[in-house]
C-alpha cells in the first residue's frame, strides 16, 4: 500500500511524502473460553458507525523492531495500528484504523484514537529518533489526519504520555513515552503545523516551546542506575516546573503520580514537573523573566526569559470553577 500526500518544505527544499507501508496483521482470535475474550483489538467501523477518531497517540516500543512485530502478532498480546522503524522509517500496518486497537491504557481514548509504535527506547530516543522515522511518521499522520478529520495540534497529535489514567488510582501507572528526547518542534513543522504564536500580545494561554537542540536540560537514570547518573547532554522536549520563580525552588510535586506528596525528581521516566513542547497551559501569573502556569492546582513556574522567551501566546479556552466552587472536577474517561 502507497501513502501519497502533498508536498512539504523543509527549508528550502521540497519533499514529496510518499511511504510505502507492509501489512503486517494483528490477529483477531478467540484467547479465552468466553466468547467476549477476543484479542488483540476490536473490530469496529470507524467513523461510518457513529464512533469518531479524535486522536493519533504517538508511542515507542520499549523494544527493537523485531520484538515489536512478534509482540503484535501475538493474539494474546495488545494490538496497535503501525510500526515505524528507526534505521529506515520503513511503516508496517497492522490494524485497519476502522477498528479499535489496545493501546493507549485507556478505553475511552482506545475507541477514538489511532496508535502508532515507533522503534526505540524513551530513555535513549535520540539515539532511535532517526530524521527517517520523523518524516515517515510525519507522512503517515498527515495522511490519517487528512482522512478522519483529525486537527493536526498536539491536542490531538498527543504522546502516551498524554493519555491519562481512568481513575485516580491508575494515575502513577501512566505512561510517559515517547518520552524526553522525542522533538515535537520538528514533529510538528513536519506535519505542517508548526508551533508557533497566533496573537502578537501575551494571552492567558501559552504553549511550550522550548527550541529542542537548545534546551538540554538535566535529566538522569537513563541507565537505569540510578537518579544521580546524569544522561548524556542532548536537546529535550521540556521546560522543568518550580514552585517558585527561581532556579533553586524545588520541583512541583504530582500528587496524581506521588499521592503521598513525595517530590517530583529529575529522573528520565518522572514527567511529574514537566511542561512538554506544544501542549496549552492556562497563566497563572508573570514575574520578570519566569512564567507561572496552573498545574494540578498549583502555580508552577518556569523559566520564560523575555530576551529568549520558551513559551508563545496562543488562544485557548480557560475552564473556571462555577460560582460556589472552589475547583472542577477533571475525569479521565467519559
Amino acid at each position: 500500500m502507497r501513502l501519497d500526500a502533498a508536498p512539504v518544505h523543509i527549508g528550502a527544499v521540497q519533499r514529496a511524502e510518499v511511504v510505502q507501508v507492509q501489512p503486517v496483521p494483528a490477529p483477531y482470535q478467540q484467547t479465552g473460553t468466553k466468547p467476549s475474550q477476543y484479542g488483540n483489538h476490536d473490530l469496529a467501523n470507524r467513523p461510518v458507525d457513529g464512533l469518531s477518531i479524535d486522536y493519533i497517540v504517538i508511542h515507542d516500543t520499549e523494544g527493537d523492531y523485531p520484538t515489536a512485530i512478534k509482540l503484535v502478532t501475538d493474539p494474546t498480546y495488545l494490538g496497535w495500528h503501525y510500526t515505524v522503524r528507526s534505521s529506515d522509517g520503513h511503516v508496517a500496518q497492522h490494524v485497519n484504523p476502522k477498528n479499535v486497537g489496545f493501546h493507549a491504557g485507556n478505553w475511552y481514548v482506545n475507541m477514538h484514537s489511532i496508535g502508532i509504535e515507533h522503534e526505540g527506547f524513551a530513555a535513549t530516543g535520540a539515539t532511535w529518533y532517526t530524521e527517517s522515522m520523523y518524516e515517515s511518521s510525519a507522512a503517515l499522520v498527515k495522511h490519517l489526519a487528512t482522512k478522519y478529520g483529525v486537527p493536526l495540534d498536539r491536542a490531538h497529535v498527543i504522546g502516551h504520555d498524554q493519555v491519562p489514567g481512568i481513575l485516580t488510582a491508575n494515575i502513577p501507572g501512566m505512561h510517559w513515552d515517547p518520552g524526553p528526547y522525542w522533538n515535537w518542534e520538528h514533529y510538528m513543522a513536519l506535519l505542517g503545523a508548526p508551533l508557533t504564536p497566533d496573537r502578537r500580545e501575551p494571552s492567558d494561554v501559552v504553549t511550550v516551546v522550548p527550541g529542542f537542540a537548545d534546551n538540554p536540560q538535566p535529566v538522569s537514570n537513563c541507565d537505569g542506575a540510578g537518579k544521580a547518573h546524569t544522561c548524556p547532554t542532548q536537546g529535550t522536549n521540556f521546560v522543568y516546573l518550580r514552585t517558585a520563580p527561581s532556579d533553586s525552588a524545588p520541583l512541583v510535586t504530582d500528587i496524581g503520580i506521588r499521592p503521598t506528596g513525595a517530590a517530583s525528581t529529575t529522573e528520565v521516566a518522572d514527567i511529574g514537573a514537566r511542561a512538554t513542547a506544544g501542549v496549552e497551559y492556562a497563566v497563572a501569573e508573570r514575574a520578570g523573566d519566569w512564567t507561572a502556569i496552573w498545574w494540578l492546582g498549583q502555580k508552577a513556574w518556569f523559566a520564560d526569559p523575555v530576551s529568549a522567551p520558551t513559551a508563545i501566546p496562543v488562544k485557548g479556552s480557560v475552564v473556571v470553577p462555577k460560582a460556589g466552587r472552589a475547583s472542577v472536577p477533571v475525569y479521565g474517561r467519559a
